[in-house]
Order: structure tokens, then sequence, then C-alpha cells
């Protein structure tokens, strides 16, 4: 017979959670604090100018964000060595959530009953135009729940140029169980 003796030591730790806290963590505030700087202006070193409004930023903060800005700002491009840049095809206000997502991570004009779904549109053409992701499938999501026989293929046309295909099969599914309501619409014949 051949017998072994395992040998172990046992360890055993206190979980972290049952350390008493003697100052509890307050939660993070720096979308607050960037968006405090967006809104001041601050030490910002780029002027937009964007359907005859200025918005003042900060190109590290911008290219840190996003990869289009990254190369316009700190790559080999004219904008680099620019203070004023002047975005064309954009609505002021588009520009202005953008760049509150930018700074704080947030989108509240998705939110607003009036024109969210409008809003949507825009920021997720603009969004996909500077490779801001997540704002994009924000953006996506708030259409994806939004879409009805009105919207349907309009929203089927801004899936299709800005590569949305959950967005896309939503839309051609609506369209397919509705198609003589979608093409009543004052939108649909034409997008169709």
């Amino acid at each position: 017979m051949i017998f072994f003796i395992v040998e172990c030591t046992l360890t055993v730790l206190r979980a972290l959670s049952d350390k008493p806290s003697t100052h509890p963590v307050p939660s993070s505030t720096l979308h607050n604090h960037l968006g405090e700087l967006l809104q001041k202006g601050m030490g910002a070193d780029v002027t937009f100018l964007v359907s005859g409004e200025s918005f003042r930023a900060h190109k590290a903060i911008l290219a840190s964000r996003s990869p289009v800005f990254m190369v316009e700002f700190f790559g080999h491009m004219m904008e680099k060595h620019l203070q004023h840049v002047e975005i064309e095809d954009m609505e002021a206000s588009v520009f202005g959530a953008m760049l509150q997502f930018i700074y704080t991570d947030s989108a509240p004009a998705l939110d607003r009953q009036e024109d969210g779904m409008a809003i949507a549109h825009h920021l997720l053409v603009a969004a996909d135009r500077y490779g801001i992701d997540r704002l994009k499938l924000i953006c996506q999501d708030r259409l994806y729940d939004g879409v009805g026989i009105e919207t349907a293929a309009s929203t089927l046309t801004l899936a299709e140029q800005h590569s949305c295909w959950l967005l896309k099969s939503k839309c051609v599914e609506l369209i397919s169980k509705n198609l003589e309501s979608v093409m009543a619409t004052q939108q649909g014949y034409k997008n169709l």
C-alpha cells in the first residue's frame, strides 16, 4: 500500500465589504465637473462655429472621446493648428447635444417628449460622423423603441445609411407587416 500525505495551509481572507468604512466613498462627480468645464469654457482651446452659434471646447477632451477629433487635432490635419473650426451640415442644437455627451456621457435631449426622436435621428448621424460609438448605440436604442408607422420609412433609410442593422431589421419587419399604412404616410412613399 502506498500512502500520500498532503499538507496544505488554509488562509481565510475577510471580504472587503466586511471592512468597516470610516470614510464612505462618494459617487463619482467627474461628469459634473467636465460638464461645468464645457459650460464655462475655461481653458478652451478651440471654438466651433455651427449654424451661426459658437461652442468653446477642449481639444484633448474631444480627442479622448472621438477618433475623428483625435485625427483632426493631434494628427496631420489642418485643424491641428486651428483655433476656430466651422462645422457644416449640422444643427447647433445637435452639435451642443453631442458636446454634452462627450463631456458628461449623457444625452438628456433624447428624453424630451416633444422632439427626442428627431434629436435621436440627427444625433445618430453626428455620432456616426465623429465615431462616438456609445452615443450612436444610445440613439439607435431610442429610435428602435420609438419606430412606428409614421417613422418606419425614414428610420429605415437612416439605419441603412449608418449601418444600424438591428434598427434596420425592426423597420423592415414593421414595414412588411404594414406596407399599405406606411406607404400612405407623407414620408413613407417618398422614402420607399
